[in-house]
Order: C-alpha cells, then structure tokens, then sequence
C-alpha cells in the first residue's frame, strides 16, 4: 500500500509551517517512528516522525518551502509492497488531480474539506454533520450516514471511531459537558486494532512560553559535560572561597618590560604566565593545595600540572600545562598562547585537557574582580584571577596609587583547612608582589 503522510494539526494554533530540513531523501528506507524532518513555525518547532515503515517515495515541499496543515508532505511506500503499487497509486493520484478535491489533516485522520462552515457543537454539530454526511456535501460524491445524533463528539473522533470500528454509543465522554474524545475512543479500543497513523510520536518544541517568545539551543557536547561534572564537583566537594588582593605594581612594570622581546618571538604576553608559574612554586610547600580525596585517602600528587581555563565558542576548556614548576616563564607562555588557540580552532588533543593538579580561571578579562569558582574536581583547590584595578594604597606613611590584583582561592574544606589555603595565598601573593619567580 502507498501512504501518503500529511502535515497534521499538531495544536498551538499551528496552521503552516516552513521545512528547515529532511532527514530523508527519495529513496531512502525508513523505520516507523524514525524523524522525517523538522518543520518551523512561528510557534513551535516540530519534528515529524514516519508515521509507516517504507520507502519514501516523494518528498512534496523542498527544504524552505511552506507546508500548510493537510497538505501531503512525503508519500511512502509501505515495507513489503511492490514497485507495481507505486506506479498504480501515482497513475490514480494523476486522474484524482483532475477532480481537484480539496482535504484537510488532522490529528488523527483526514476529512474531505467543508465549505462555508462555522464551528458548531453538541447535538446541533451532530445533526449539522449528519446532514453534510449524508447529502454529501464539502467535497462531492456519496457518503456513509454518520452515527446517530445526540452523541457529542468531533467529526475528529468520529472519523477515529470508525477507522477502529468503536460504536461512540457505548462510550461515556470525559471531555467538556460530556463530549467524547480522541483519548476516549483510543480508551475503548483497547488491544482491538492499532490506532491508524497520528501525531502522537511527533515532538512539539514551543518557542514561546507564558509571557512571550523565546529561543531554544540544545543542551548537548561541551556545555552538557561542563555542566555534569561542575554538578558533580559543587555535590561532593565541600566548597568554601577566600579572597585576597596582590600589589602587582612591580610584576606590571616588569611585564611591560619584557613584552617587547616576546612579541618579536610571537608571543603575547599576559599576566597569566607568570600566575602560573608562582602557583606552581607555592604548591611545592602547600602539598594539600595540590591533593584530591580517593575514598578514604588523600592523595598528594608530586607533579605540579596546572590547568587554566579557556573560553570558547565550543564551551568551556582546561587545558593543561605539565610540570609548570620546572618551566620558565617564556616557556609557559608559549604553551598557554598555542594550548588556547588549540581550544579555539577545535585541535586541542585530549591529553592536554588531562592531568592537571590545580587550576587557574580567570575573569579578569571581562571585568570581574571576586568570584567564587568551582573547584575542577577531583582537584582540591582552583584560583580565581579578577581584574586589575588602581587603587590609593597606603606605603610609608604615604598614598600611591597601585596595581591590585583581585585572587579568590576556592578549596575543598574536606582536603584543606582555611588557615591551610590562607597560608598557599599568602605564599602565592609574596611571588607574585616580589617578581619571585
């Protein structure tokens, strides 16, 4: 058998809608219930499912054309059905066009089209649809006497009712003033006969809610995985943030006194390498700063591999610079430059966003000055650098104006007491101030 699937009324006051894309092409088998494409309206967003398992004959609308409701979108030739019913159906499809019969879908079915008609129910719709029934009228040619008037139900449910030969005079109706539903007779017809192709497997995504319109993106790859494992670190780790401030006077002079030899390399040189490099070298009297919780032990890892993450378009990354503590500060800086435009440009290898021992997050680009950061978990700590500001300082008896650099310290008080991680920031702020490095 050839089926011919229409756009059904999917509700939400949908009436038409543009295909964004098939995800079939002539051709192409198909499984029941597989998704044949996703249509957009100005309210929703639907993806359709084969309403048959088959061979898609003919796709009726390209990609970016408008599809109204009733309207055949794919015609499918049924799993087991020969090449022979194809032609016959399109040959019949050619003399039907002559007759120019207009249809309409709905949920559940597909009614010749009425003309000139009002919405009309109760028993008044019934006796209304009686007539039109029987004297043929909206579409031409004669049709079988409906069901007995007084029953309160759709032309909808009727047409259901009878494609599962339910009798609506033994139904009791839930709907509004007793009026019998889709659900009711789907209800009745229990394991009889399987309900002819609906839209029940079609998703609806509305783009508007209670208070007006709205975008929808999916929730998915990076974003997705950032997302489990911040749960996953802000559910275990007992997570507490301390927040200090750095004079980086002498480390901004000292910055822009060697960015010039950087940039003949190719190299822009930022504060972070420098961060880097001193947390690297606080770690090393700080072992609880650079630990994580395994059951009932703590383990203390003796490399000193610190991730620093990097935003992109794709999400959020940590890559990882190995053994910071035994490279210099040009080094760092490269690896830091190439690490982010690795992220960047989606090249990043796997194993450099794996292994690191503490990590760095930095705001400070954007204007933030404290913070509270989630630790990486399993790692027992995570810097966070804020922006640099001018402040008046007093220094000798006198008001300067000096560089300050916003640090909060977040730290598993499971692993790290505060006096702990107040004495790692007190380490790490004396690098940074003294250009130890």
């Amino acid at each position: 058998m050839v089926y011919e699937f229409r756009f059904p009324d999917v509700g939400e006051g949908i009436h038409e809608g543009e295909i964004v894309k098939w995800f079939v092409k002539e051709g192409d088998k198909v499984k029941a219930d597989a998704p044949l494409g996703e249509i957009e309206t100005d309210k929703a967003i639907v993806e359709m499912p084969s309403p048959k398992t088959g061979t898609i004959l003919k796709l009726h609308v390209q990609a970016g054309g408008i599809i109204h409701v009733g309207e055949i979108m794919v015609t499918i030739l049924e799993e087991g059905e020969s090449a022979d019913d194809a032609k016959k159906h399109l040959e019949q499809k050619k003399s039907e066009s002559k007759e120019n019969v207009p249809y309409t879908g709905s949920v559940v079915g597909f009614v010749e089209e009425a003309k000139d008609v009002s919405p009309i129910y109760g028993a008044k719709a019934d006796a209304a649809v009686s007539s039109a029934l029987a004297s043929g009228g909206g579409g031409g040619g004669k049709r079988e006497q409906s069901q007995p008037t007084g029953i309160m139900a759709t032309p909808a449910v009727r047409n259901l009712a009878k494609q599962l030969n339910i009798d609506l005079n033994n139904i009791k109706g839930t709907g509004p003033e007793g009026r019998i539903t889709i659900e009711d007779v789907q209800k009745a017809s229990g394991s009889k006969k399987e309900a002819p192709a609906s839209s029940a497997g079609i998703k609806v995504t509305r783009k508007y809610d209670l208070f007006g319109y709205i975008d929808r993106i999916p929730f998915h790859g990076v974003k997705k995985t950032v997302a489990s494992r911040m749960t996953e670190s802000i559910f275990t780790a007992a997570q507490l943030t301390n927040m200090h401030e750095a004079d980086v006077t002498g480390l901004a002079a000292l910055r822009e006194k060697e960015k010039p030899q950087y940039e003949k390399e190719g190299v822009k040189l930022t504060f972070m390498p420098y961060i880097v490099r001193a947390a690297a070298l606080a770690l090393m009297n700080h072992p609880y700063l650079n630990a994580s919780l395994e059951g009932e032990e703590i383990v203390f890892k003796k490399y000193y591999n610190i991730g620093v993450a990097v935003d992109s378009e794709w999400g959020l990354f940590v890559p990882v610079v190995k053994g910071a503590q035994s490279k210099d500060i040009r080094t760092i800086a490269k690896e830091i430059e190439k690490l982010a435009a690795d992220v960047k440009n989606r090249k990043v290898n796997m194993m450099d966003l794996k292994g690191s021992s503490f990590s760095i997050s930095n705001l400070g680009s954007v204007g933030v000055h404290f913070f509270t950061p989630i630790i990486n978990y399993p790692e027992s700590a995570i810097l966070g650098v804020g922006t640099i500001v001018e402040k008046p300082i007093a220094r000798n008896g006198k008001i300067e104006l000096r560089k300050i650099l916003p640090l909060s310290l977040t730290y598993d008080h499971r692993i790290v007491d505060g006096a702990q991680a107040a004495r790692f920031a007190v380490d790490l702020i004396k690098r940074l101030e003294k250009c130890e490095f």
